[in-house]
């Protein structure tokens, strides 16, 4: 059984405590929520109303973790709602067939337990070679809602403000329309 949660962190490269102190030598504003774990996109709707504000700005999202015959790793994200072929998403890359990675390619490649995947995940993903999507559909919102590395957290920050900490990591969005 994997654990995504806080008290399970220090076995990942990056700790939820690090990440939030990183954010904020940078001047990236931030809200942090607490939550029970939640450890997939349904358990996260049934929650949503009770823990996160009704924000029309906000877009809540889902990670895949995905591989490919050659053995390239990808992190695609999207809307929580949004349904995704990967056969289309397969073409829109330029790749092979894609399948989800396991959880332990999961942890070796993003320094995660399944239920935590997040675009953080990348500054453990860009010294794998891991390539990072984002679906265009998200540039229609202002804030986004993601996972620090755990589970029981949430943190909403601006989509601009996460692209600008990405780059400064070398960790570009290759954004593609599906």
């Amino acid at each position: 059984m994997y654990d995504a949660t806080s008290k399970y962190q220090y076995l990942s490269p990056f700790t939820s405590e690090q990440l939030i102190k990183i954010l904020d030598m940078y001047n990236i504003s931030y809200k942090l929520y607490l939550h029970k774990p939640l450890f997939s996109v349904q358990d996260f709707k049934k929650h949503q109303n009770l823990v996160f504000p009704n924000d029309q700005n906000g877009v809540h999202i889902k990670n895949f973790y995905l591989r490919d015959k050659k053995k390239n790793n990808f992190l695609f994200t999207c809307q929580q709602d949004k349904n995704i072929d990967l056969k289309i998403l397969k073409e829109k890359i330029g790749s092979d067939r894609l399948s989800f990675g396991s959880p332990e390619r999961l942890f070796e490649y993003l320094g995660v337990f399944p239920g935590a995947v997040s675009p953080f995940c990348m500054l453990n993903g860009i010294k794998k070679n891991a390539i990072f999507y984002c679906d265009e559909d998200l540039k229609q919102f202002k804030n986004i809602y993601l996972h620090p590395f755990v589970n029981d957290r949430t943190i909403c920050l601006a989509l601009n403000d996460l692209e600008k900490f990405l780059k400064k990591y070398h960790i570009l969005i290759n954004w593609i329309n599906i």
